[in-house]
């Protein structure tokens, strides 16, 4: 490549002959760490852009280094004695003295305003790390952008962790018009019309595009490879071969390095540096779908070749190296690693001869996690454990599919049946009931496990409203139970029974269930379940305005504190706001609905956050909150959508309040008001409702949202228009007549002023606020 120089005639960055995709806002964050650190190593998985990230950084920033920006490529070096050598020699220092290359160095270095770019340290690291220090020490004014795979472990140094471009979600992606805004998606469409210049997006493809930018990690070395295959073969071909990533992405440039050339090349220059241990520890690891954390790690991948003890500093090693990467969220640490890591991993598991131990190994940990959780629910700690599961959901998903897969009925079953607040309670109906048919399906014995399966799945039939269904898995427990002696799945079944007559409208003999189920479960000493049909018992009075009702309730309080539970302490909350409107006591009513509500804010329970939401409304009608009302039924109705089931399927008495609450909403404002209150409710997420429903003051989106006149020079609202349209900064540069630097500093602005991080941000904002 050719060198373009800084205005100043020093430095020697390459010109590029391809596109820079992306990476404002990127560019803009270590330009600002260079302003405050005298050294910033960008990290990142091989492949994921760092070299051409500081090259750009390093051009744009190149009018604030008057001695100039100068890139020093060590991925040659092999030897750490020669490093200081090839930074004297990319300097272009003349090798006349006898003085060794660092003091060369220094003593070129003392008085000049420079930034170096040390590229790819990662097996130089000890080597770039002494030296580095040493130019900081002595050279005032120099400043150093590194990039490696590890960091260099020195003082000052910041570490800027380049991320991944951003990928659509392959699983549901946007629009056409909407997927080109994704940076892998606008890499993907820059290289492969250079070489089918006829290749476009279109709602043909839009789905195919967004699978191979998904797949591939949005990682821009493996999207250009495989915008590469496109020469030969069609869209639809490449992404089907990625089930061998590694065999397809082959196609590198011949003028690449040689393990820039493919995908596998790349990965196993990674690996090659790592130890023993950590290699073993990277296979072991890719057994994890979708992240683990320090627990999972020790319990899954430890044994007598890597003790327990030895895993934390093994993680720390990886993630330092990039392999590995971090993610803190509530002062918790999770790990993962992209996919194509992960498929690495697994490749090098599968040759050896622990693949079925480990992922026994994962079975059996995932299984525990899962029976603490269920055996210590009715307790303190619900919400966390649920976000545990939540967290975890690919792996029990994994756990639940080798257990099945391999015939291994007694722990599908004994998984399926522990993970049931996670179905239930935690936005998970529709998974729940297709694993809990899979494993109720498998042949063979009927072991133990199997009673508490049927009733489980019975709970979930319910809650969707399949009631014969749900009835007919709940009379198989109590037989399969009767023969085994199960002292406490008859009462739960019974408990059921009791809800699918009260879902069905029969609240006498729902009561009557109810009942006896309470005392039964209350003689064999379970707890959990006897507040699980106690709340429950609760609400059947309040709907069939049975005096009883106050009292259920506050004995299910009672025993939620008693426990330490919060969950079913929502429920009965529930009860008792509804036997209150029933009665006309509208301030009493809106006290314990908000506090259901309020707790349900901790869980994920789209359920129980809807029909606390629904008694809101019904209590605001009452009121004559007419538009807040209004608003409300709307957010529910987005609410049930998400959950896939209806409100109908909990009961006709449920029903007929809604249609009253709509009818007296109608009545009393405009169809246009409505329509209006209506959609705006509709436009609330889950969080969003219960925010609103809580305090009735909740921002939704910007009724009128502000226009590029309000917010943009002139010059900038052009530009945006243009990013809206899918333009690359080049294109809109051509269009405008503007240079392209020019327009990237209008569009880094752009974000700045709007507070957005995203292109695809600008595009949503031009299309609310109109702007064109």
């Amino acid at each position: 490549m050719a060198e373009r120089t800084s205005p100043a005639g020093a430095g020697n960055l390459p010109a590029t002959v391809t596109s820079f995709v992306g990476r404002r806002q990127e560019i803009g964050e270590v330009r600002k760490l260079l302003g405050a650190a005298r050294l910033v190593t960008l990290t990142g998985v091989g492949g994921v852009g760092k070299t051409r990230l500081a090259i750009e950084t390093g051009a744009e920033a190149s009018t604030a280094f008057a001695d100039g920006v100068w890139l020093v490529d060590l991925a040659p070096v092999r030897q750490s004695e020669l490093v200081a050598q090839a930074v004297v020699t990319a300097l272009g220092i003349p090798d006349q003295s006898t003085k060794p290359p660092v003091e060369q160095l220094i003593d070129h270095l003392a008085r000049r305003h420079a930034l170096i770019l040390l590229d790819n340290c990662e097996h130089l690291v000890e080597a770039c790390a002494v030296l580095t220090d040493r130019l900081l020490r002595a050279c005032a004014r120099v400043r150093v952008l590194a990039t490696s795979r590890q960091v260099l472990g020195i003082a000052g140094e910041h570490v800027y962790q380049v991320p991944p471009l951003s990928v659509p979600d392959p699983d549901a992606p946007p629009p056409a018009e909407a997927l080109g805004q994704y940076e892998s998606v606008h890499l993907l469409l820059d290289r492969a019309t250079a070489i089918r210049p006829g290749f476009a997006l279109s709602d043909a493809n839009r789905v195919a595009v967004a699978r191979l930018c998904g797949r591939l990690d949005g990682i821009p070395l493996a999207i250009e490879l495989a915008a590469s295959r496109l020469r030969s073969l069609p869209l639809s071909e490449v992404v089907d071969r990625l089930e061998n990533r590694f065999a397809l992405l082959t196609g590198g440039s011949p003028a690449a390095l040689p393990r820039q050339r493919t995908l596998r090349a790349l990965i196993d220059w990674s690996h090659d540096l790592c130890t023993a241990e950590e290699r073993l520890l990277w296979a072991r690891l890719s057994v994890f779908a979708g992240g683990f954390d320090l627990e999972a790690a020790e319990g899954v991948c430890a044994d007598d070749v890597l003790p327990r003890t030895k895993i934390v500093d093994l993680v720390d090693h990886l993630v330092a190296q990039s392999v590995v990467q971090a993610v803190e969220r509530d002062g918790q640490v999770r790990y993962w690693m992209l996919e194509t890591i992960r498929e690495y991993g697994w490749d090098r598991l599968a040759t050896s001869d622990e693949h079925t131990a480990l992922r026994t190994r994962h079975q059996e940990f995932f299984g525990r996690l899962a029976d603490h959780i269920a055996a210590t629910w009715y307790g303190p700690g619900q919400e966390e454990g649920l976000a545990r599961l939540r967290a975890d959901h690919r792996n029990l998903e994994a756990a639940l599919e080798w257990s099945i897969s391999n015939g291994k009925v007694e722990q599908a079953l004994s998984l399926v049946a522990a993970l049931r607040h996670h179905w239930c309670a935690d936005g998970f109906l529709s998974e729940g009931r297709r694993w809990l048919d899979r494993a109720l399906d498998l042949p063979g014995p009927r072991p133990p496990e199997r009673t508490t399966a049927l009733w489980v799945a019975g709970w979930v039939m319910l809650q969707q409203g399949d009631y014969d269904g749900a009835e007919a898995r709940l009379a198989e427990c109590e037989k399969l139970a009767a023969e085994l002696g199960d002292e406490v799945a008859p009462y739960m079944a019974l408990s059921l029974r009791g809800t699918a007559a009260l879902f069905r409208g029969h609240l006498p003999e729902a009561l009557d269930c109810f009942e006896a189920a309470s005392a039964g479960l209350t003689r064999v000493g379970h707890a959990g379940g006897t507040l699980f049909t106690d709340f429950q018992t609760a609400i059947a009075c309040a709907h069939a305005c049975d005096e009883q009702a106050a009292e259920k309730g506050e004995r299910a309080i009672a025993l939620s504190e008693e426990l330490g539970e919060r969950w079913t302490r929502s429920y009965a909350l529930y009860a008792l706001g509804l036997h209150a409107w029933a009665h006309g006591e509208l301030d009493s009513a809106t006290t314990l609905a908000r506090a259901g509500l309020q707790i349900q804010r901790g869980f994920n329970d789209h359920v129980g956050a809807a029909v606390l939401i629904e008694l809101l409304a019904w209590i605001a009608a009452s009121k004559k909150e007419f538009d807040h009302a209004a608003r409300l039924l709307g957010a529910i109705r987005s609410i049930w959508r998400a959950i896939g089931t209806s409100l109908s399927a909990f009961g006709p008495h449920l029903d007929s309040h809604h249609a009253r609450c709509e009818r007296q909403v109608l009545h009393a404002l405009r169809a246009d008001a409505w329509e209006v209150a209506l959609a705006e409710g509709g436009r609330m997420d889950h969080d969003q409702a219960i925010s609103y429903a809580l305090d009735g003051r909740t921002a939704l989106h910007p009724v009128v949202p502000a226009t590029a006149d309000e917010v943009l020079t002139r010059r900038e609202g052009e530009v945006a228009a243009l990013v809206a349209e899918g333009l690359s900064n080049r294109q809109i540069a051509e269009v405008l007549v503007l240079s392209p630097r020019t327009v990237d500093g209008h569009v880094e602005r752009i974000l700045a002023k709007l507070g957005f991080a995203s292109r695809a941000q600008v595009a949503a904002w031009v299309a609310s606020s109109g702007t064109r």
